[in-house]
């Protein structure tokens, strides 16, 4: 069966109301902002996220409305900060089709994400519950600092591991963490419980972006140009690793190509090789797995049988993913 399915089994009922809960909360009258929403909804991703807070909220109890706001308040939030990403990065390709500044300019694009932000906000109001409102405010801070860290090291050329790390808690990790902490206050979970199910929507976070970043040195059809991080001049786990464990004049000619930012296609594919040659994507997945085993500690410490099989698929997904 596909893993997808076996993720989604405990929840399946659950999932259908929230797509049906997720379409209302987004639709407008405005034809013209809908023309833009009914384009963004056609390259509706995974739903991994709400599927974790669904996932995680189950595992502490009754699934409620307070559960339901709240997996549309993440959706909502997490596809603004997508479109955002997209100006910000100028970048012209989403899950494998034009974004939304390719398709109706830079203008549009943010005004679309201010919009999905927007609605997040009202919806995130609705759960009536301080200690969600407050997770769900202090993700979109360090969304945004995470970004901004991103860019601020692109023009710094930092290329330290730790920095590395920070950047992806604060992009990636941090919303799945708080997807399945509030999944888990969304029915009054204890605060131990609360704790351990952000810690491992954290886990579970660091492993999705090292995959991500994995797949910037194929050529596979993964959605988005190959090379499109170092383009940008994102140097990540792969590439960071082979700089810092390589010949050391290697090393520093393919340091002046990032510092002068000459990013043309012949140089992008000397980083791709080079990162490959001196053992940056088994590195990476050595640290994928280092990752995946943490959050299999706290899976299997789990008594809900059903959650726990999802969990563990959740995993395997994350890592053996395409795309």
């Amino acid at each position: 069966m596909d893993r997808k399915l076996l993720i989604a089994e405990p929840i399946a009922e659950e999932l259908n109301k929230f797509d049906s809960y997720y379409k209302e909360a987004i639709s407008c009258d405005n034809p013209r902002i809908q023309n833009i929403i009914d384009y963004i909804m056609k390259s509706d991703g995974k739903k991994i996220r709400p599927v974790l807070l669904l996932l995680a909220a189950k595992a502490c109890g009754e699934i409620n409305n307070i559960t339901y706001y709240s997996a549309i308040t993440v959706e909502l939030l997490h596809t603004a900060s997508l479109i955002h990403d997209d100006v910000v990065d100028e970048s012209k390709i989403r899950r494998g089709k034009a974004s939304v500044n390719a398709t109706f300019d830079n203008k549009m694009a943010v005004l679309a994400g201010d919009y999905f932000l927007s609605t997040a906000l009202i919806k995130s109001v609705l759960t009536s519950n301080i200690d969600i409102i407050t997770s769900i405010s202090n993700l979109g801070r360090n969304l945004a600092e995470g970004e901004l860290n991103q860019l601020s090291l692109v023009k710094e050329i930092i290329i330290e591991e730790k920095e590395y790390f920070e950047v992806i808690k604060k992009k990636t990790a941090s919303l799945i963490s708080v997807c399945m902490r509030i999944g888990a206050l969304s029915v009054g979970a204890t605060e131990k419980d609360v704790n351990m199910f952000a810690q491992l929507g954290e886990y579970l976070g660091i492993c999705f972006q090292m995959k991500d970043d994995i797949f910037d040195y194929f050529s596979d059809d993964v959605g988005k140009p190959t090379g499109n991080d170092i383009k940008e001049g994102k140097i990540t786990l792969p590439l960071l690793y082979a700089l810092k464990n390589s010949d050391t004049i290697e090393s520093e000619k393919l340091l002046s190509i990032i510092n002068e930012h000459n990013f043309t296609e012949e140089n992008i594919e000397k980083l791709i090789q080079f990162a490959k040659k001196n053992g940056g994507i088994e590195y990476t997945y050595q640290k994928i797995e280092e990752y995946k085993n943490k959050a299999l500690d706290i899976i299997n410490s789990l008594s809900e049988d059903k959650i726990k099989k999802a969990l563990i698929n959740t995993v395997e997904y994350i890592i053996e993913r395409n795309y």
